[in-house]
């Protein structure tokens, strides 16, 4: 779960991580009033679930307080990546001397919590690592240390490569060790500061917040529920939760129906090895119930960029012949103006075949061959 960067930093203060207050505002006149609340200069940062909000044009310096309400009125008018901007967070400005990079993620490939750091900065972070890899720092943390990494000598060693001042590095091993309980006490999956400045008086100050929460561990935290944002997310992803559905919108062509998550995962590597762009991740579960096809259908087809279907499903708890049977139902309820590529393999096979006899369908033995058909059929990257 994504919470915006005023909740995060009110998050960050809780746990005694330095971080700038402010105040949400909706409307440019309470932008006007908040910034007139806190003192010029100020900065109107647009809150959005997503990145590039300064390339965009949703962080701004004001320094005039005639110039707040306009300045916030042009950030309202923004859609960021798709996202309308809502809010607003009046924030003092800050007297920045340099900046850093610093998160606390989990690695899935290594089974790790990590902490990442550049001494260069966050801008774009992504094309540092792909360019220039030597810059970024890893330090591997076992998940069981972060909750008690004060006066850790790995992390203190890791904030020198950082800071070369030894007063700085020394407030910024402190910053990770509270980043590390936050991570912990909160069940996150993500906490990035990006960035982590000093400022003209040598303080450092996480100019930035940004946290992911697990979804899975919400149940723990009903405090954390609240600050949920259903306006900012995506809306298909919250049909398809209300639906029983796990769904996420890729930017590929080739849209995706299977059973159980990590046969989801596999289809989506065995299309990009064959040379295409998975259009979305969807997986219909275990359950057999028809109306689950039908729904997962309609949110695949309100993608206009979708050239073909690969269904794969592989029945155990999942019964072929009730896939088959929504498949029909969809194909009978809903336009589908491309091809669809099947593999149905599993529990009631033999009648699921049969029930599709005659359905415009193009059948697949294996994996790999509906991949194939799927990218030869315009799924190609």
């Amino acid at each position: 779960m994504k919470i915006h960067e005023y909740q995060a930093k009110t998050l960050f203060r809780e746990a005694g991580i330095p971080a700038p207050g402010g105040i949400l505002a909706v409307t440019p006149d309470a932008a006007a009033e908040a910034a007139r609340a806190l003192g010029l200069p100020v900065v109107l940062k647009a809150q959005v679930h997503t990145g590039g909000r300064g390339k965009a044009g949703g962080v701004q310096v004001v320094s005039t307080l005639a110039d707040v309400a306009p300045t916030a009125a042009r950030i309202l008018a923004l859609t960021i990546q798709g996202l309308p901007v809502r809010g607003i967070l009046v924030t003092p400005a800050v007297d920045i001397a340099s900046e850093v990079y610093l998160s606390l993620l989990v690695d899935r490939g290594t089974r790790e919590t990590v902490f990442i750091g550049c001494a260069e900065g966050g801008v774009d972070i992504e094309q540092t690592a792909r360019e220039t890899p030597g810059k970024i720092l890893r330090l591997p943390v076992e998940p069981d240390r972060l909750a008690s990494l004060e006066g850790d000598v790995s992390t203190a060693a890791f904030a020198r490569r950082l800071f070369l001042d030894e007063e700085q590095a020394r407030q910024a091993t402190a910053i990770m060790a509270r980043m590390a309980r936050l991570f912990v006490e909160k069940d996150c999956s993500l906490i990035e500061i990006n960035p982590l400045v000093v400022t003209g008086s040598g303080d450092v100050l996480a100019l930035d917040a940004k946290v992911l929460l697990d979804d899975n561990a919400l149940f723990r935290h009903p405090e954390l529920v609240a600050l949920r944002d259903l306006d900012s997310e995506d809306a298909d992803e919250l049909a398809a939760k209300e639906a029983g559905l796990s769904f996420i919108r890729l930017d590929g062509d080739i849209g995706c129906m299977v059973n159980g998550a990590g046969l989801a995962m596999a289809t989506m590597d065995t299309i990009h090895h064959f040379g295409g762009r998975p259009a979305n991740f969807l997986d219909v579960g275990g359950s057999s119930d028809p109306a689950k096809v039908v729904t997962a259908f309609r949110m695949i087809l309100q993608d206009p960029k979708v050239k073909v279907i690969l269904i794969n499903i592989f029945g155990g708890i999942t019964r072929c012949d009730d896939i088959a049977r929504g498949i029909l139902q969809s194909l009978s309820e809903c336009d589908v103006p491309v091809p669809i590529v099947i593999r149905l393999i599993g529990t009631n096979q033999a009648e699921g075949r049969r029930l599709l006899e005659g359905a415009r369908l193009i059948p697949a033995a294996t994996l790999e061959e509906a991949a194939v058909k799927a990218v030869e059929m315009g799924g190609r990257a």
